[in-house]
This record gives structure tokens, sequence and C-alpha cells, in this order.
């Protein structure tokens, strides 16, 4: 599923570039100071530089714009205002939508001023949703997203300005999806959810952010053991944010992530339901306990009429009371039944009688004859055949041991017995 977030979904991620989750003020700079001003502004000297500088940055044309301010700064590299300037190009150029040159530009920014929040934001994003669209450098994008954003938070409390402070809560959730994504990438699943999720609570739209939805989904399926509650929702939550070629397929994902933890599809409508509609995240409930199987197990069906496979997973799983539902009903009592030879003496056979012990070739019922059986009527190892036996005792499967019963007065039946037939496989839910 994480190849289809590279190649199919995060896709959208890229249809937002030119629209940044925290785009920088447009608000023309200030002219800066000349000499003798008492203005706080940087001081330009030079009148030609303060000319060109003024000139560059009050063009109302986007593309003269820049073509202003890449001359101004080829022209003055160690003017006052070179930051400045840089900053306005990379904005221009994002403003005209070229995405290769706003990333040129604001790594220039950043290379001469580290904490320029503005860049760091622009890197972090764009590297990110490049590396997502399936770009071939893709791996060493999400590398460098990593550390723009992780530079971009260590200078956050370090930047007082009353115009950044706006954008900050937008700024983090950047460099903490551009952190997230790397994480996921080297499956570093926990931090990658701890980061995905801090982007999505500073997001512009929680509810809407597609880019931000899904990863955060796989991020929690991923972690060991999956975080199921968390991982589902937000898996079904992106069902509503997809493209509509997408859609599908992650639905069927997350269907069968709700599958997987519930065991079973019973009240996935109404998960899906709620999470398209936005509303609170809603509890996903668990696949039931073998416990509660078994309990479930004893009030549909009478012990009489359950088969060996029934008797095995309730006296193995069963509290104490199912077990002894079960035990009493049956101890005793003379049972006839199908099973399969694992092997044999004269006084005792041991058999499989449930279908999981008979493809495992392994024995679940001790079989005693009160007396010896004939060497020509003992069945050949692997055979099946029909026998009666009363339980006697019986050792509840665990960890390191395997189910046993112990069955006395066994019986060899030459006609199939009336019941119970051939046991059913049944296994707990997982």
């Amino acid at each position: 599923m994480k190849t289809m977030l590279l190649t199919v979904v995060l896709g959208v991620a890229v249809s937002a570039v030119g629209q940044n989750p925290a785009q920088p003020a447009q608000t023309q700079p200030a002219a800066p100071a000349q000499s003798g001003s008492q203005n706080a502004q940087p001081v330009i000297k030079d009148p030609a530089e303060y000319n060109a500088y003024v000139a560059a940055v009050q063009q109302k044309d986007n593309n003269a714009k820049i073509s202003g301010l890449e001359a101004f700064v080829t022209q003055y590299p160690n003017s006052v205002m070179k930051n400045q300037a840089i900053e306005l190009l990379m904005t221009s150029y994002q403003q005209a939508g070229n995405v290769k040159k706003t990333m040129e530009t604001a790594q220039k920014l950043v290379t001469v001023d580290p904490c320029n929040l503005r860049g760091l934001t622009l890197l972090a994003f764009y590297d990110r949703a490049l590396a997502l669209n399936g770009d071939p450098n893709g791996a060493q994008l999400l590398t460098d997203g990593k550390k723009y954003g992780e530079q971009g938070l260590e200078c956050l409390p370090k930047v007082n300005d009353p115009e950044i402070d706006k954008m900050k809560p937008q700024m983090a959730g950047a460099f903490h999806a551009a952190i997230g994504q790397k994480d996921l990438q080297d499956k570093d699943d926990a931090n990658a959810a701890k980061e995905l999720k801090e982007a999505l609570d500073t997001s512009a739209d929680t509810q809407k952010d597609f880019g931000l939805v899904y990863p955060l989904a796989l991020a929690y399926l991923s972690e060991n053991p999956p975080d199921y509650q968390n991982g589902i929702w937000y898996a079904a939550r992106a069902t509503a944010l997809a493209p509509a070629a997408a859609e599908p397929q992650i639905e069927k994902y997350a269907k069968s992530q709700y599958v997987k933890f519930h065991a079973g599809d019973d009240g996935w409508t109404d998960v899906l339901a709620a999470a398209k509609a936005g509303g609170p995240q809603v509890p996903i409930k668990p696949a039931p306990t073998p416990a509660e199987q078994a309990h479930n197990m004893v009030v549909a069906t009478s012990p009489d009429k359950m088969d060996f496979a029934t008797w095995e997973f309730v006296l193995s799983n069963g509290n104490q009371a199912d077990q002894d539902t079960v035990w009493n009903a049956i101890k005793g009592k003379p049972v006839q039944m199908n099973g399969t030879i694992i092997s044999t003496q004269p006084e005792q056979f041991m058999i499989a009688g449930s279908s999981d012990d008979i493809d495992a070739k392994k024995a679940d019922i001790t079989l005693n004859f009160e007396e010896k059986v004939p060497v020509r009527m003992i069945p050949k190892d692997g055979a099946s055949f029909d026998f009666q036996g009363e339980p006697s005792s019986y050792t509840p499967a665990t960890a390191t041991a395997p189910f046993m019963m112990v069955m006395d007065k066994g019986e060899l039946l030459r006609q199939k017995p009336a019941a119970p037939t051939h046991p059913t496989h049944r296994k707990a839910a997982q």
C-alpha cells in the first residue's frame, strides 16, 4: 500500500503546488532607507543601488519583477538588501508557478539566512510533494525535506515577527509533514504517525487534507503492533478525500484492515459513513476474544449437538463456567464419531478428531480399550475410522501443549456413527 501512496494517491499534493499552506506574505517590502535617513530599515548608501532595488520591487508585472530582482542580486551581491531581494524573488517565482526556480531560490535564501521560515517552509513542502508525485529523485527529496523540516522547527521559536507569527502553525504543519513522510519511507512508523498527526492537527482544514490523512493511516497501520483504531479510522476518512480513480482501492484497503481487526465486516458501513461525514472519530470494536467466541458457541448450541472441534475449542478457550457446561454434558457418556489414526497400540489408539489436527497429523484423542484389539482389526496409521468412547478427562490446549481428550471404553464401529459426524474446522479469530 505504500507503493500505491507514492504512485497513485498523493499526486494530489502536487496539484496544490503554488498554493503553499504557509504562503509568505504578499505585501511589498518597504523601500530601504537612503543615507542620512532616520528609518530603522537597512541603509543603501549608493543611490544607483537604491534605485535599482526600488525599481525592481515596485514592478506590477510579476515577470518584470523577477527580471529586476535577478539583475539586482547579480549586480549587488553584497547589498544590505540581498536577503530581502532573494526572498521577494522566491515569492515571485512561486506566484508564477515556477516550482524549480522557487526551490532554487529558496535554497539560496536559507543558505544566507538559515532561519528564514518562508524559505524553509517552501522547501519542506515542495520536497515532500514532488517526491510523492513520483519524482525520480524522490528519496533524496524526502531526505532534504526532513532536513528542512527539522531546521524549521528549531528556528520557529527564534523568529519574532508579527507577520510570521500568524503563519507559524501552518509552517509547523509543513515541517512536521516533511519529517513524518521521510520517517514513513524509512519504516520508522511510530514517529511517522506522531509527526503526521502533528501536521494534520495544524493543517488549515484537517477534514480535507488527503495528503496527510492517508499517509497517517498507513503509518498507524504499519506500526508494530498496528494501531488499528486510528489507522482504520483515517483510512476510512481518506476514502472521502481521495481522487476518484483511487477511492475504490483505498476503500478496499480500509475495509480489509477493519475485517482483520474486527473479524468480520459487520459494522463497517457505519464506520465508513461516520468517517466520510467528517464527524468525530468513532471507536471500532475489536474481534471477540477466544473466550467470547467460546461463550457464543455455548449459548448457540447445546453440547450434545456440538462437533468434536467445538468441544475442543470451548474446553481450551472458554471460561470455567462454559468449560463446565460442555464437560458435564459429555463426561462419561458414549460418543460416536469419526477420526484419523495417528498411532496404535493393542489397548490404546491415538486419534486426530478435529480437522485442524487431522491436517497436522496430530493426535487430540486418546482412546483406551478395556481389552486388547485383535491385530487384524487395528486400522493402519492415517486411516479414517468410526469409533465410540466415553470422555473421561481432558487437557486444554496451551501455548506449549496441545489439546488432548481421553476417552475410555473404546469400541470400533463397523458403520458410521449417527452423530456427531466429521468435525468442523474452527479456529480462534486472530
